[in-house]
């Protein structure tokens, strides 16, 4: 019953928007499509949902609730619908009026220009989510999944600034690998990823660390505390949003290999993303993360991963399948090992030996 009041809203947008596709288009075929698409989208980004689950359990009901309805509607209209003609109008040096009329009357020339685009695209969405597993990879965690891996990282990121030394690295090998004429685009783009993981990150780091310090003087006056943690929902806020852009990029391209329609490929890919927000929540509301230790691990082992696809796919195409199932086959085996360790607690506490302990501590 939980699950479905989760879910109520997504199957809602589902159902209406893939009404809307079969009625104006007058077209069962089309409805297919944006139904593939949809699914598409929440295989490739399950991933994103247990990272954002993650963060917004730390945010405040107000900055919950606008992630939930503001943040939809970026993620849907803006960063399925109407970032990619951004890029197209930037990288094509068209006017956006153009890329308009290219994506609603000649969607074949329009998907030809966004694969134009795909190394500026893929640069930028690689370097983001690299640097989040890194981060992620090199810093001290309670709780290690493949310890004595996660455990020699942990030892490695004692060196300073290493995530941005890698990304450096790769970012150059990955610009000498494609053709000549795409190597500064490949450059810049991945600088800006770069760029924008700092600063976004740093700016969360930031409020998150002021937030704290203003909740003790908290009780003498509301108005400071109030202010830091809006200041901090607001950067966990921009955080999450761009996290969600760098996740639909693949998704984007990948969709003209379904679809070369735009509309229809918005409204799959639109419900993809609604889904994948009503995930986020129930990960929350359930308190799976807490339940299932290794959850955050499998996530972000499923980031890294599909960082390093996006940069490979500057030089080589990797299906989209493959994207999908290597992140769900992380998650899964992620979920399975705290399954396991769950069971493994549970028969230790029940067993004889787990008894006797508790009596002798009842008795002390």
């Amino acid at each position: 019953m939980q699950t479905l009041k989760a879910f109520r809203g997504s199957l809602a947008v589902s159902v209406v928007t893939l009404a809307l596709v079969g009625i104006l288009s007058g077209s069962i075929g089309l409805v297919i499509t944006a139904a593939v698409l949809a699914i598409l989208e929440v295989t490739l980004s399950f991933d994103n949902a247990v990272v954002n689950a993650k963060y917004l359990k730390k945010m405040s009901p107000l900055w919950q609730k606008l992630f939930l309805t503001v943040g939809i509607l970026i993620a849907v209209f803006g960063m399925r619908l109407v970032f990619p003609i951004v890029i197209v109008a930037v990288t094509a040096n068209l006017g956006f009026g153009e890329v308009i009329d290219l994506a609603l009357n000649d969607s074949v020339a329009y998907a030809e220009e966004l694969e134009g685009a795909k190394a500026a695209i893929y640069s930028f969405g690689g370097v983001f989510l690299l640097m989040i597993f890194l981060d992620w990879l090199f810093e001290e965690k309670e709780i290690k999944w493949l310890r004595p891996l996660e455990a020699a990282l942990e030892r490695l990121g004692k060196l300073d600034q290493l995530s941005i030394f890698i990304a450096g690295i790769l970012v150059l090998i990955a610009s000498a690998a494609v053709e000549p004429e795409e190597a500064k685009t490949v450059l810049f783009a991945g600088l800006i990823g770069l760029v924008t993981y700092l600063g976004v990150a740093g700016l969360d780091s930031f409020f998150d660390e002021e937030d704290e310090d203003e909740a003790l003087p908290a009780a003498a006056g509301a108005g400071p505390a109030a202010a830091a943690v809006g200041k901090a929902g607001f950067a966990t806020f921009l955080y999450l949003e761009v996290l969600d852009a760098s996740f639909s990029f693949d998704g984007v391209i990948g969709a003209f290999a379904i679809s070369t329609n735009v509309l229809v490929i918005a409204a799959g890919l639109g419900i993809g993303a609604v889904f994948v927000r009503s995930m986020t929540v129930y990960l929350v509301r359930q308190g799976t993360l807490a339940e299932y230790r290794y959850l955050e691990h499998g996530a972000h082992w499923a980031i890294g991963a599909l960082a390093i696809i996006l940069l490979i796919q500057l030089r080589y195409h990797i299906p989209e399948a493959i994207t999908g199932l290597l992140g769900l086959g992380l998650i899964g085996a992620a979920y399975t090992s705290s399954v396991l360790a769950n069971r493994k607690d549970r028969d230790e506490l029940l067993s004889p030996s787990g008894e006797e302990h508790d009596d002798q501590k009842a008795r002390v």
